[in-house]
């Protein structure tokens, strides 16, 4: 699918996805959500073959972040979470729930 007609699924310009594409702009659950949707795939597939380690736990991060993810309530958490504009908000809320999951 080119990126212009993937754009016009999306309600956004080709130029838009260029730049996801390329890692200029980051794309939100949501976003990610309505990509997969759009090309007719899981939200898995954008993380086939993720490699990488968790420093902390050594856990594969990939296996890890689709765990997360196919749950619902991961779903909703990671939709919720980046529409946080505030970075301090962010990082805030991140440490409520590293303290709360320890």
């Amino acid at each position: 699918m080119s990126q212009e007609k993937l754009g016009e699924k999306l309600g956004i310009t080709f130029q838009q996805i260029q730049k996801y594409e390329n890692g200029t702009n980051r794309m939100g659950a949501s976003r990610l959500q309505q990509t997969a949707s759009a090309l007719g795939v899981s939200i898995a597939f954008f993380f086939e073959g993720v490699q990488g380690t968790n420093p902390v736990t050594g856990d594969d991060m990939g296996a890890e972040l689709l765990k997360t993810l196919q749950k619902g309530d991961g779903m909703a958490l990671a939709k919720a979470f980046t529409k946080i504009s505030d970075p301090t908000i962010r990082r805030r809320i991140v440490q409520l729930v590293e303290a709360l999951g320890a």
